[in-house]
């Protein structure tokens, strides 16, 4: 019957909801309708991010015609086959020497090119821990100095991004400066709220709208201990390029908008109402967690905003602040769904998947999890109180112990997070 939800559908729903939206994604199809006119000259492909070695892929495919060449750097685990374009790997989310030696081999292919000839940037999330080009007398270690402090501190992606591009030599729209005057385009596989390119791996090929007091007050707001060769970029370093140097053609090929949109139809087709809360939620995990809880149980008890049986889709990438203490195993996607079943205590009929699309939560192997009514009850059957894992930041160790995490594997996409709590039946007491 329509109205009867059982773990088993439920899971099984949730399930297809998320890979609906990481197969909508799949740059090596979505590619080919998004390409320019072949150029006159030569194309140059360069690129990072967690999408960029299947973008390549599907780029290679496309143009068996076009004589092109180039270098892609994804993370590891990540690589594929990409014809004529060399795949390079390296460390995310703090960079490694791979990320170093992939971003000045990119910055080398677009030297000396013609009008005549195009570059083609495929960019996608990760790209700016992927291609690490320090600015100034920064070294290397300066970078995952940086880096890490940037993870611990709470900042949101953009305010990360602001930050990485003054302390670069190919972010901020260093690397189209470099290739002049060779026509750029930009296609893109989106990770951002809101979807703004120039936020997408710190905009290599885009203007920086960002300001030295911008990167400045952000370092002040998070208290962050820079390297002093890091400061002194900061305070003393050249400014990237700005809307008057140059256009910029960009071609957003996946998105978290569009993600959504295919976890909807899932959701639709499997009997449910979807109801599409945006794409850009950002903040502290465990709290948006909390917030969600109580959007289901007013559905649940209410009705409102939509009635039951129907499913809560959001998108964006919320924030887990570490602070100084010790910390547990754990993305933000665990954490959310630790947060929302402490909320939720187990309110009966509710269910809930948040993963990454990249098909990693953090730094872990899991994208993400699944909670169900009875999540906290089998938790404490393992010995495990929730809010003392929650306190612990310890998000993927909870759900490890109860085999609730989801696992994908590298997904060769990333548009960012999908959560969607499902309340399977209105309460008509």
């Amino acid at each position: 019957m329509p109205g009867d939800w059982t773990d088993a559908r439920a899971r099984a729903a949730l399930r297809d909801m998320f890979d609906a939206a990481v197969a909508s994604a799949d740059p090596r199809t979505a590619i080919a309708a998004h390409l320019p006119a072949r150029p006159k000259g030569r194309c140059i492909v360069v690129g990072a991010g967690k999408a960029s070695a299947a973008m390549a892929t599907g780029l290679d495919a496309a143009w068996p015609d076009v004589d092109l060449c180039g270098v892609v750097v994804t993370r590891y685990g990540y690589a594929m086959p990409a014809g004529r374009i060399e795949i390079i790997e390296a460390a995310h989310p703090v960079p490694d020497r791979n990320s170093e030696i992939a971003a000045c081999r990119m910055l080398r292919a677009v030297e000396g090119l013609s009008a005549d000839d195009l570059v083609i940037a495929l960019v996608s999330g990760g790209g700016s821990a992927l291609m690490a080009a320090p600015a100034g007398a920064m070294t290397l270690a300066d970078k995952q100095a940086v880096n890490a402090a940037l993870l611990a501190s709470g900042a949101t992606i953009g305010e990360m991004n602001v930050v990485r591009k003054r302390l670069s030599a190919i972010k901020g729209g260093r690397l189209a400066q470099a290739a002049a005057p060779a026509r750029i385009v930009t296609l893109v596989v989106s990770d951002i709220p809101g979807d703004d390119p120039a936020a997408i791996a710190s905009g290599p090929t885009l203007p920086d709208l960002s300001t030295k007091a911008d990167a400045l007050e952000i370092v002040a707001l998070y208290a962050l201990d820079l390297p002093p060769a890091a400061r002194a970029v900061l305070e003393f370093g050249e400014d990237a390029p700005k809307p008057a140097v140059f256009e910029a053609d960009v071609r957003m090929i996946a998105s978290p908008s569009l993600a959504l949109r295919a976890a909807a139809d899932s959701a639709r087709a499997a009997g449910l109402t979807p109801l599409v809360l945006g794409d850009a939620i950002e903040g502290e995990a465990r709290e948006a967690g909390n917030v969600m809880a109580g959007v289901a149980r007013s559905i649940a008890a209410h009705g409102l905003p939509v009635d039951a049986p129907s499913v809560l889709l959001s998108g964006g990438e919320t924030t887990v602040s570490i602070g100084r203490g010790p910390a547990g195993r754990g993305g933000r996607n665990t954490e959310f769904l630790l947060g929302l079943a402490v909320a939720l205590n187990g309110a009966p009929a509710i269910w809930a998947i948040a993963g990454d699309t990249d098909g990693i939560d953090g730094t872990e192997d899991a994208a993400g999890a699944i909670i169900a009514p009875d999540t906290l009850r089998r938790a404490r059957h393992a010995k495990c109180d929730a809010r003392q894992f929650l306190a612990a930041h310890d998000s993927y160790t909870f759900f490890d112990s109860i085999g609730d995490l989801v696992r994908t594997g590298p997904t060769l996409t990333n548009v960012n997070d999908i959560r969607a709590i499902l309340i399977g039946a209105r309460d008509r007491d």
